[in-house]
């Protein structure tokens, strides 16, 4: 097998593979899938989105429970990658307490802060130089540029990487709804050049470079190698990842993903007030036009008006995790109708990241 990327914009990266496992919460991708894939070499990624629901007292003591939830994982995953790849999580800008996360999981010794959902614009306000790197997930050249001029301008530093992602991903997306109507409309391939372009003058000024990721609908080697060909330095996938045996979901929620089909899969509103990619099951049917009471708030998402909202996206995505798959909400990317077994984070990584010759 050939190796699709090289590794020269990695010096000094504890990674022998440029690929990012995508965070994916909630629980979906906690230490036992993040360690994984830094014991093949790459970026494993924690999802930090209510990491401590299965704590005993989580429920009223949400805040706390997540915390200790990023401590333990960050711990388990570095143990089990045994000093190999990168351990790192993903912290969404929406969350009420995604600066304590972000804090946090710098002090657990997380190698990398990913955040998305938002524009981290205060992030490198909560991560010390030098304490872990830090990437914004952008979707446009706008984003990127708004970005990294503020944090050149107000902090003096920039991206140690950019995770650039694209309108097949799954989970929560940086586009409306209109635009994911007509996905060949947004010319993707040309703004992730553009993003690559916009940051040319950050690795210029600061002296290093600044790989870029790209993410969203890479399936396997023949797509990691177009993403090459556009000058990306390496892929973040996540759907993937899932229907694997080291993944942090129950058995009930990998299967849905061996059974879904294409047609299966919807874009959703979602309770964040970001468009998302979900399997269309009976929850999503039933949410589309009614929404659900939210009898109590698990102080997840920044601005949420529980009276306002079509469901609590806190229990939806812990009944998923838990194998309840029609009563909750099953993110996933469009290609997810392409996965017709549960395999390794080797067999995927294989598939992913080298040719075969």
């Amino acid at each position: 097998m050939k190796p699709i990327f090289s590794m020269n914009s990695f010096e000094g990266w504890n990674l022998s593979l440029p690929l990012i496992q995508g965070g994916m919460g909630v629980g979906v991708s906690l230490s036992g899938l993040a360690g994984a894939v830094a014991a093949e070499g790459g970026m494993g990624v924690i999802s930090t989105a209510q990491i401590g629901f299965e704590e005993p007292d989580f429920v009223g003591n949400e805040e706390e429970c997540n915390l200790r939830g990023i401590r333990k994982h960050i711990a388990r995953a570095k143990e089990l990658s045994a000093g190999r790849g990168m351990v790192a999580v993903n912290v969404m800008v929406a969350l009420q307490q995604y600066r304590e996360h972000v804090k946090e999981a710098v002090r657990a010794g997380a190698d990398a802060v990913i955040c998305g959902a938002g524009l981290p614009i205060d992030l490198p306000e909560l991560v010390e130089a030098g304490k872990a790197k830090i990437a914004p997930i952008v979707s446009s050249r706008r984003a990127a540029s708004l970005i990294l001029k503020t944090w050149d301008k107000k902090y003096g530093r920039t991206a140690d990487f950019i995770v650039a992602e694209g309108p097949e991903a799954g989970g929560h997306l940086g586009f409306s709804r209109e635009q994911l109507e007509d996905i060949p409309k947004i010319r993707f391939a040309e703004e992730l050049t553009a993003i690559m372009e916009e940051k040319k003058q950050y690795e210029e000024k600061y002296h290093k470079q600044i790989p870029v990721f790209a993410a969203g609908g890479i399936w396997d080697a023949a797509d990691a190698k177009q993403i090459k060909e556009l000058g990306a330095d390496g892929i973040q996938a996540a759907t993937r990842f899932v229907a694997t045996k080291e993944c942090d979901a129950s058995l009930e929620y990998k299967n849905a993903y061996v059974t879904a089909e294409e047609s299966d899969v919807k874009i959703i509103k979602s309770p964040v007030g970001m468009p998302g990619r979900a399997l269309n099951n009976a929850f999503v049917q039933k949410t589309e036009n009614t929404a659900q009471r939210v009898e109590r708030c698990y102080h997840c998402i920044k601005n949420c008006k529980p009276a306002q909202i079509p469901y609590c996206i806190t229990q939806a995505l812990i009944r998923a995790v838990h194998g309840d798959i029609e009563n909750g909400l099953v993110f996933c990317g469009s290609n997810v109708g392409k996965i017709e077994r549960i395999s390794t984070v080797k067999e995927v990584i294989e598939d992913l990241m080298y040719e075969k010759v």
